[in-house]
């Protein structure tokens, strides 16, 4: 077939080409002999001149012998119309293609041509060439003898004439005759290009249509004949296989469907157990809950008659059951805990490979063998992983023989995946937990150390100089001491309720907002310092967790105040912006210079060093701004990620 590609194209140009060749020929001829006709037309036009030449050089030599003067002789007009005459004759002998003037291609036409020629040559013209050199008296005797000659001269132009009007005639019967050629030449290439196309384009075509229509009626065992080895007959072979495919494709297309319609309840029954399983791990729940949860649902989707669920425990290097369902009291004393090499399940655990297998034959790692004592026909093992990190081991068992398909242990697998993602989620906020309270109790250790604690420490000292005091009966010193213990008490007093009221803020209000305005109250009742609040900006809520540090942030710069600044206007102002949120807390106080003996443990510094831990723990930054006598302003700066969006 691919030897036979382009046959029709070639039979199909080939014949445009010679019926265009045949045409051009044709119409060539017809061009050729028009323009021949136009040459002799002007041909017939000049030899029909020539009489009225002749009579008018015979007028012209009569008028010349009645002139009385030379210069009435007429001839300069005679010599003239002679040399018309000579040219005239040469171009109808010769012919002229610029007029056009054709030369004479009939013979008897060239017969006639010729014997005026010589009549001219031998009689006429020398009489015209003696009349204009001769005297008055050889004039007239030659106007005698051109008088004689001339009718027979003129007769032999008219016989010349006449010729040629016959040849004109002749040509011009030619050309119609050529023209109705040409004509019959169309129509009848017409009708042979019109049944070549048909029987080579139109009826393959015809019969293809045909093929469709039927297929398209449903007829799949329509067939159309392969009468050419050329494109049509490519396109219907074509057209046999293609009906030939679909008709086997239509066959089986009923299997096809259920078999696909199986494949799509099939993924549909797993992305169901998937849905439903990740529903239900990312729920919280305790661990044992949670794994409880998986094994019975996993193990009434694929109807196992038995289940468990094995951790891996990293200090003592073993499996031990975390939760179990169907199983015997022997099976968890034998299994309740066992080392990865003693079994099968260990063996999956450390490779991460699924285990599916009937008891009848059971592969070389089972070596405890207790599922096969247990009865059951089918034991499947399959890892629990976390970002390729090994938890655990999960098993299904099955009293009666279960094959489970690539699919069915694909989705076993990927279970196992989503339990480890689970499990280990729930230890990540057992950790996060545990950070938090220990992160906490560290600020309540520094905090009680940096204030109760030093505040005992000068109590202390307070103390043993009272007693010194009292045993050397200084009495005035020892009011003096006692006094000293009574405000270092009621310091002590007054710190341990600030840190009370720190331990259990609470964001009850609504918002941030509401919070500082409480604190602000507060303050200003307890110590007399004038307070103002003043918001930039529209308000974006912040993680309870942020507004909670930023509380103690707050209240730990207002300490900061009551204690050292000897202020008496304090001011909280939050700004609000695209890219960042701004806390600041101003006093007009005492001030003092934070470059000063940084390592210095006072009550300012630990203050200091709590707040900028606070701030980092929320992502923010905390910087502290003083100038002795001028006052001090902390500013909490925290970034657009720290927002949350409602």
């Amino acid at each position: 077939m691919l030897a036979n590609k382009g046959r029709l194209s070639r039979k199909i140009v080939g014949m445009l080409v010679v019926f265009f060749a045949v045409a051009t020929a044709a119409i060539g001829l017809t061009l050729l002999t028009s323009w021949q006709l136009e040459g002799v037309a002007a041909a017939i036009n000049d030899a029909g001149s020539q009489r009225m030449r002749t009579y008018r050089m015979g007028h012209l030599m009569a008028r010349g012998l009645e002139a009385k003067t030379p210069e009435d002789s007429f001839g300069p007009a005679l010599a003239d119309e002679l040399a018309r005459f000579d040219k005239m004759l040469r171009d109808l002998q010769l012919g002229d293609p610029a007029r056009p003037l054709s030369p004479p291609r009939n013979y008897e036409v060239q017969d006639r041509l010729s014997e005026v020629g010589k009549v001219w040559q031998a009689k006429v013209r020398p009489l015209v060439a003696g009349y204009l050199v001769g005297a008055r008296d050889e004039r007239e005797r030659v106007t005698d003898r051109f008088d004689t000659e001339l009718e027979p001269f003129v007769s032999r132009i008219n016989e010349l004439v006449l010729a040629m009007e016959r040849s004109y005639a002749a040509d011009t019967n030619l050309l119609r005759t050529l023209q109705v050629a040409l004509v019959m030449l169309a129509i009848f290439g017409t009708v042979i290009l019109i049944r070549y196309f048909d029987r080579l384009v139109i009826r393959p075509v015809g019969v293809l249509h045909t093929g469709m229509q039927r297929m398209i009626a449903n007829d799949l065992g329509v067939r159309v004949p392969v009468a050419t080895d050329d494109e049509l007959g490519g396109l219907a072979d074509g057209f046999n296989k293609m009906a030939e495919h679909l008709e086997t494709v239509h066959g089986t297309l009923e299997h096809r469907v259920e078999a696909e319609t199986r494949r799509l309840a099939a993924r549909n029954r797993e992305l169901g157990i998937l849905y439903g399983m990740t529903t239900f791990l990312t729920e919280p729940a305790p661990l044992e809950a949670l794994c409880e949860g998986f094994l019975e649902r996993i193990k009434t989707t694929l109807g196992a008659d038995a289940g468990a669920v094995r951790l891996y425990v990293p200090q003592t290097e073993q499996l031990y059951m975390m939760t179990y369902d169907g199983l015997s009291d022997d099976f968890i004393a034998n299994e309740g805990q066992i080392n990865c090499a003693d079994c099968l399940c260990g063996n999956v655990f450390q490779t991460s490979r699924p285990a599916a297998f009937a008891t009848a034959n059971p592969p070389e790692g089972m070596r405890l063998r207790t599922c096969i004592r247990e009865g059951f026909a089918t034991a499947t093992a399959f890892s629990i992983l976390c970002d390729k990190q090994r938890i655990g081991v999960y098993n299904l068992y099955f009293r009666r023989p279960q094959a489970l398909s690539d699919q069915e242990i694909h989705l076993l697998e990927t279970l196992g995946h989503h339990l480890g993602v689970a499990i280990e989620n729930q230890r990540l906020k057992s950790r996060e937990k545990e950070l938090a309270v220990s992160e906490e109790r560290n600020l309540l250790a520094q905090e009680l150390h940096d204030s109760i604690a030093q505040g005992l420490a000068f109590l202390n000292i307070q103390v043993q100089l009272l007693q010194d005091s009292l045993r050397k009966g200084r009495t005035e010193e020892a009011m003096q001491t006692a006094g000293q213990l009574q405000e270092g008490v009621q310091e002590s007093y007054d710190d341990v309720r600030e840190l009370l009221v720190h331990f259990r803020t609470r964001l009850h209000q609504a918002d941030l907002d509401s919070a500082i305005h409480a604190a602000l109250e507060k303050f200003e009742g307890q110590t007399g310092i004038k307070t103002d609040y003043e918001r930039r900006g529209a308000m974006v809520p912040m993680a309870p967790s942020d507004e909670i540090q930023i509380m103690h942030i707050v209240q730990e710069s207002l300490s900061n105040i009551r204690k050292h600044a000897k202020a008496s206007h304090a001011r909280v102002v939050v700004e609000q912006e695209k890219a960042l949120s701004r806390i600041s807390i101003e006093d007009d106080g005492v001030g003092f210079d934070p470059s000063s003996n940084p390592n210095c443990h006072s009550d300012r510094h630990v203050g200091l060093k709590i707040m900028r831990e606070r701030a980092h723990r929320i992502g923010a930054e905390c910087r502290i701004t003083s100038q002795p006598g001028k006052g001090a302003c902390v500013t909490l700066n925290l970034p657009k990620e720290n927002r949350e969006t409602v």
